[in-house]
């Protein structure tokens, strides 16, 4: 084979080229508008061609620049994301980041977003996006061992949002569930942003040894290109671009540019990655993710610094005559390109077939530091491969940042005044939902690493058993939680961000884990709004803030911009991924309270109670108010994370949780009201010696670095913890058996999880 390719890239420049593109103005205007390929881009396209393009050619181009692939809209603001530290093995720019986790064992994770592919065909967008991010992870080298993922839906009342909520859900479950990962955490709400534009990321969390780890890179001249998994379909083509343009209210949706997944072939398709990365088959890989066949080889060639020759014509295929232009930019799923030596290449046959995956020699790895694609003997591509990637559009767009003026909204407090604990407690858990209806689509026990899962409403947390860990740590956890409040992010986009990176760290700690490192995938809207761009560039200085004060650096991630309907952009959302290592799962802390116990509040010292963006905000249904969202208070975060963690050593916790959206009294319900212990309730003082007029304040008002703690009998917690420097230990009450429910003397409405999960309107 290898004589094959290099005679036939040696007889290149007999091969005819493929018919140039028409300078006619009437013809080129729709064609770059089509590719989404602007006056200015085409010029600097011209310049590295040095001639019209090809269609195969300017459809590369349209797939490399595009806003999903090129990040030319946050570039240059991503730069001030802290990317390292003293855990930190890879940093961004490879499929996935890598941290350490203890010894050379490190996990490697990623976050993206399948938010468009979501909402025009939403069971195969969801599953298709589980898929992708499972290869950027295997590719790696590391075994997936968590699955997580963070959905944002449009109203309940919305007519598409019961469609849409079923088959993602559906779509997420089923490709998870067959390739054999648990889905061990994540989040998911409803509101009218989201109506025309729903939210679909997912995360993966793997497993690998540092001396293990694997890259894309396509070096060694006249090394053989291989294809490896399902075979290429018209599914998919120009998924990167339609990822990276709004949407009309309008339009159908084309759903020939959504893939269509197959989590068998995936499963097959990890397990000989990770045995020919194991048996050093190969010396190099990438998935064809975003832009398929074009963004793997053009990706691995300029990261080792060569060119490629390809034959389109040995390209596995599943349709008939696909062209030069389809098959580079068919997204079709559960596909890799390696780069192998060639006299590997039969024990890496033997391997691939023993796993029943079709593969081909496509190709092979050349000095001319070009990209030259041929189909039918006509020369389709032939392009430099560095020129087109470090000529990437870098756009420094104008942006307007927010304003951030706040101030005490009297009606909003009026509103709150007026109701009562219980119905507001009431309305606010139905809102929230009950998440029984999505969690027990997933498997999240498969692989028997779990120790808490869904059920336990906190992070995740897997024990990393003794095939992986050393025998220092034997009872090593790995922490894993996703999170971003919109409504905060939508009334302070800088604060929201750097709350987002705060809400995973604090389900992180709560278990008694280190916080290690951060992925985030930024959603927001159109960056050519100079408004929507302020919301971008607040958002990112927000999330390295967070980071760079919680020692959590940005190790992976993704940017989904264009999340707009009609000209109407989403709230931002700035989804935050985040790891952390446990010392002994055996001692951590579930976020629920499973028998009696003593309830402590540790709170900052100078506790303030915020409404701005608020459960109770939304549920008084106020179309505009002022309130501040919670300030940051880094100090007494970190102390909490560090009593935490003490507290959880010494094994004093039955259970911790950070309060969180709906304040201390709906989080303090959330801990009892679940279906691992039914008949639990509690009586507990929260506001004693507060005014009756600034109870509801109390109760549902929110605030950082506070947490509830359920404490074993016997502990003398004041006595253990010792004297405080932000933070205060308030005996607060205990949960008891039976259903009752009291606060600060006062009996409230009892609340059953029947109720609230039919108030949920089936979602």
């Amino acid at each position: 084979m290898q004589k094959e390719f290099l005679q036939q890239f040696q007889n290149i420049a007999g091969h005819k080229r493929a018919a140039l593109i028409s300078d006619q103005d009437q013809q080129l205007k729709p064609l770059l508008k089509t590719h989404k390929i602007n006056e200015s881009e085409y010029q600097t396209l011209l310049g590295i061609v040095g001639r019209r393009p090809t269609l195969a050619e300017l459809g590369v181009f349209s797939a490399m620049w595009s806003e999903h692939c090129s990040y030319k809209s946050s570039k240059i603001h991503l730069r001030k994301l802290p990317t390292t530290g003293p855990e930190v093995v890879v940093g961004p720019g490879e499929n996935a980041g890598v941290v350490r986790l203890s010894g050379k064992l490190c996990a490697a994770f990623k976050m993206e977003s399948h938010n468009h592919p979501s909402y025009i065909e939403p069971y195969q967008g969801a599953a298709t996006g589980v898929g992708g991010i499972l290869r950027d992870v295997f590719c790696m080298g590391a075994r997936p061992v968590a699955n997580l993922n963070s959905l944002r839906f449009g109203e309940r009342a919305h007519p598409r949002s019961h469609y849409l909520f079923a088959q993602v859900v559906k779509g997420v479950g089923d490709y998870g569930n067959c390739v054999g990962i648990p889905t061990v955490a994540g989040s998911v709400s409803f509101d009218k942003t989201y109506n025309g534009n729903i939210l679909v990321n997912a995360m993966t969390v793997g497993l690998i040894h540092e001396d293990r780890i694997f890259k894309g890179y396509a070096s060694g001249q006249h090394n053989l290109v291989v294809y490896v998994g399902s075979a290429t379909g018209r599914d998919g083509i120009h998924g990167a671009s339609m990822a990276s343009d709004s949407f009309s209210s309008q339009q159908s949706g084309e759903r020939s540019t959504v893939q269509v997944g197959d989590p068998f072939a995936e499963k097959l398709l990890l397990e000989a990655t990770l045995e020919v990365v194991e048996r050093k088959l190969v010396v190099g890989l990438q998935d064809m993710g975003a832009a398929g066949l074009t963004s793997s080889s053009f990706e691995m060639a300029d990261r080792a610094g060569n060119g490629l020759y390809l034959n389109l014509d040995y390209v596995p295929t599943r349709a008939q005559n696909m062209t030069a232009y389809e098959l580079l930019l068919s997204e079709s799923q559960e596909r890799m390109l390696l780069c192998v030596e060639p006299e590997k290449w039969l024990e890496l046959q033997q391997c691939l077939a023993r796993w029943e995956l079709p593969f081909a020699v496509i190709g092979l790895v050349t000095d001319s530091g070009r990209m030259q694609i041929v189909k039918d003997q006509i020369l389709e591509v032939d392009v430099p491969v560095a020129p087109l990637a470090e000529s990437a559009p870098r756009y420094e767009r104008p942006y307007q940042l927010p304003t951030r003026s706040y101030a005490v909204d009297a009606e909003l407090r009026d509103r709150l005044r007026s109701r009562t604990p219980s119905d507001l407690l009431l309305a606010i858990l139905a809102d929230d939902g009950d998440k029984q209806r999505i969690y027990r689509q997933y498997d999240h026990h498969i692989g028997t690493k779990t120790v808490l899962g869904p059920e336990e409403q906190g992070a995740g947390l897997l024990w990393i058993r003794s095939d992986w860990s050393d025998g220092d740590t034997p009872y090593l956890g790995l922490a894993v939680a996703t999170a971003c409040n919109e409504r905060y992010c939508a009334q302070d986009p800088y604060l929201g961000a750097a709350q987002a990176v705060l809400r995973c760290y604090r389900a992180i700690v709560a278990t008694g884990a280190v916080a290690l490192a951060v992925t985030d995938c930024l959603n927001y809207g159109n960056p050519e709004d100079p408004d929507v761009m302020g919301q971008i560039v607040a958002g990112i200085d927000g999330i390295a803030l967070a980071c760079q004060e919680l020692k959590t650096p940005v190790v992976s991630g993704n940017v989904s911009l264009y999340n707009q309907t009609d000209g109407v952009s989403i709230a931002p959302t700035p989804m935050i991924g985040m790891v952390g290592k446990h010392k002994d799962v055996r001692k951590a802390a579930a976020a629920i309270c499973r028998d009696p116990g003593a309830l402590f509040l540790l709170r900052p010292k100078q506790l303030q109670h915020y409404l701005g963006g608020s459960m109770a905000a939304k549920i008084l249904d106020l179309q505009q108010q002022r309130e501040p969202i919670p300030e940051p208070h880094w100090k007494a975060e970190r102390e909490a994370a560090l009593i935490l963690q003490r507290l959880t050593e010494a094994g004093h916790l039955l259970a911790a949780r950070d309060v969180g959206a709906g304040g201390v009294l709906t989080t303090l319900s959330k801990m009892v009201l679940h279906q691992n212990a039914p008949s639990l309730g509690f009586a507990a003082n929260i506001a004693a010696g507060v005014p009756e007029a600034e109870r509801m304040l109390h109760y549902f008002g929110e605030s950082g670095a506070t947490y509830i703690l359920q404490v074993k009998p016997g502990v003398d917690l004041k006595v253990f913890v010792g004297p405080l420097h932000e933070l205060e230990l308030v005996p607060i009450g205990s949960v008891h058996a039976g259903p009752s429910m009291q606060i600060d003397g006062q009996e409230l409405k009892h609340v059953p999880l029947q109720q609230s999960a039919a108030a949920s309107l089936s979602i």
